[in-house]
């Protein structure tokens, strides 16, 4: 087929496996086209609400995400897998439809406005985990380099559709009601877990079983599972400081809601076009070509050169074009070449070890990281003293992504062999 045929030009797909691979597409594009809908929301609910408050905004989304990890848990444990994704799933569309008539009718909009803050920084990493958790459950590690960067583009499309609709529909529908719109992509990405379930169906019934808080345990008896966390944990503190800067030069440089949410969105668009061309064209092959090692080193280095920039010229121009740059990096080439280490894993760990990751990890480090900003902020530290704590900590990352990266070519080796 044509279709086939083109597609085989721009990633090393199989005929059998052309199938699987657009529904993932499919699946991670509706997925983060609504959470892009939300992000500006997110965004400028979080500076309304006042610079010097955001770390008790993510001091709180890391106590939610304690609170919750041990639930989700419960739910892997105990349900087969093509019943707790789907109920993920459609447990967000529940809270997003009664965040929707809050918010519509003008509810305690402060309060709301705060807590839905909170909840998107949750949903994010929970929806995100929950669908490369799926992922690394239905590829094997050889067609994990092959594909998750293309599969990864299907996300990067969606948040470049996400941010194009909140452009374009905000003034038209208004922004509450672009919750609806993010809530039937939710539905949609059910969809697609429903369709990709079928060719996968030696083992999906099976429960992956054990207790609600065996990822904590699986995170601290294995040195390369704590690995990754550390490695996540370390560059989440320096996107967090870099958040914080970000949030600060955009506070000062208007004071009004609609020019900061376009700032945001805007941003968001353009990091979506540069890491869609990458997906498609690169990603692939540079991790085939490289390895996991040096294609997880990109961002750590992006983060070394950028915060020196950053300390050198703390404006508005600096810090979005490097905000705009890490997270290309991030989600182009580092974020699939993580995404690779865990399909070394065992089940339970892909689900379990990987959600303690996803979620206490990464917010654990940002309240660490809101905490770290607002104390050297107390002592009468600015942008160079924030700027040098975070290049400490790429330096960390750097050091460990090639250690993880020669971990895991250990492990799929060893995993080859026993196949």
């Amino acid at each position: 087929m044509p279709a086939e045929r083109w597609l085989a030009r721009v990633v090393a797909v199989r005929p059998e496996e052309v199938r699987a691979l657009l529904l993932s597409f499919a699946y991670f594009f509706c997925l983060l086209a609504a959470y892009y809908i939300l992000r500006p929301l997110r965004d400028e609910m979080g500076v309304a609400g006042g610079v010097r408050n955001l770390q008790w905004l993510f001091t709180a989304t890391f106590v939610t995400m304690l609170a919750a990890v041990p639930c989700y848990g419960f739910l892997v444990a105990r349900l087969p897998r093509r019943r707790f994704i789907p109920f993920v799933y459609h447990f967000f569309v529940a809270n997003l439809a009664i965040f929707w008539a809050l918010l519509a009718l003008g509810v305690e909009r402060a309060t709301v406005a705060r807590v839905f803050f909170v909840w998107i920084s949750v949903f994010n990493l929970f929806a995100v985990s929950v669908f490369w958790s799926f992922m690394a459950d239905i590829y094997r590690s050889e067609q994990a380099k092959r594909l998750y960067g293309f599969i990864a583009a299907g996300g990067t499309a969606g948040s470049l559709a996400g941010p194009a609709i909140t452009i374009g529909l905000a003034q038209v529908l208004g922004a509450v009601n672009l919750i609806v719109v993010a809530a039937l992509l939710l539905e949609a990405a059910v969809l697609c877990v429903t369709r990709l379930e079928p060719r996968h169906e030696a083992a999906p019934e099976a429960r992956v079983g054990g207790g609600a808080l065996d990822g904590l345990a699986m995170v601290l008896r294995s040195p390369y599972i704590a690995g990754i966390l550390l490695w996540v944990a370390f560059l989440s503190i320096a996107a967090t400081v870099l958040y914080f800067e970000q949030a600060q030069i955009v506070a000062d440089t208007s004071s009004d809601p609609a020019v900061r949410t376009r700032i945001f969105a805007t941003a968001d668009l353009a990091v979506g076009v540069l890491t869609l061309a990458l997906q498609f064209v690169a990603t692939g092959k540079l991790i085939e070509r490289f390895g996991v090692g040096p294609a997880l080193s990109l961002v750590p280095l992006v983060f070394v050169v950028g915060f020196a920039l950053l300390a050198a010229t703390p404006v508005l121009a600096v810090v979005i074009g490097f905000q705009a740059l890490q997270r290309t990096a991030n989600f182009a080439i580092s974020n699939p070449a993580r995404e690779v280490l865990f399909t070394v894993l065992a089940r339970d760990e892909k689900y379990k070890a990987k959600n303690v990751i996803d979620t206490v990890g990464v917010r654990g480090a940002d309240a660490v990281g809101g905490w770290l900003v607002t104390g050297l902020r107390a002592l009468g530290m600015e942008a160079r003293s924030l700027a040098v704590s975070a290049i400490a900590l790429a330096v960390a990352s750097l050091a460990l992504s090639l250690a993880l990266g020669r971990a895991q070519g250990r492990r799929a080796a060893a995993a080859s062999i026993r196949a």
